[in-house]
């Protein structure tokens, strides 16, 4: 089970900019329907389209970003985001959600001895942990993170087991 993040937000920033072109091109029929001064005249736009060459510069800048915007949204649209539920071994239907997972294994790496805060990455293959610690000796304190966070995963049970890297950071040096 892996369900994967929408393309919301691609998504939404075509639809606005569809929908806001849309409503401009709408309101300037009905103005010329109305017999009313339109925004934008259609004779000046059409003569200014026709004066240009398909080997102009400015042609050839529209043209090319015109095609990276839409290799932009096609890619957004093909290529799978991140999974929001994490597969678990066992049950082919079970899951973890990645909040509560990343949460969870923060969590393990919280309750070691001598550890102020932590922060968590979670990557494809790669659980990176930051600790803070107010010692001064930082001897042995990744190692006893990374065997908490070992022991949490055991429980857990996931899939695919993320590689589980440590950096120490301590607040206070030895004077």
């Amino acid at each position: 089970m892996k369900h994967r993040t929408r393309r919301s937000t691609a998504a939404t920033l075509t639809a606005v900019v569809l929908l806001a072109a849309c409503a401009f091109v709408a309101v300037v029929a009905i103005q010329r329907i109305l017999g009313e001064t339109p925004w934008v005249d259609y004779r000046t736009v059409a003569d200014a389209l026709h004066e240009r060459r398909w080997n102009d510069t400015g042609t050839a800048i529209a043209g090319g970003a015109a095609a990276l915007l839409g290799l932009v949204l096609l890619s957004a649209g093909i290529l799978p985001g991140k999974p929001t539920i994490l597969p678990l071994d066992g049950e082919p239907a079970s899951g973890a959600s990645r909040h509560s997972y990343r949460n969870t294994l923060r969590a393990a790496a919280s309750t070691v001895d001598g550890v102020g805060r932590a922060q968590l990455k979670l990557k494809r293959r790669r659980a990176t942990v930051k600790v803070t610690t107010g010692r001064t000796n930082t001897d042995g304190l990744a190692d006893a993170v990374r065997d908490a966070i070992s022991r949490r995963l055991d429980q857990i049970g996931p899939a695919t087991r993320p590689a589980v890297e440590v950096r120490v950071h301590a607040t206070r040096s030895a004077s």
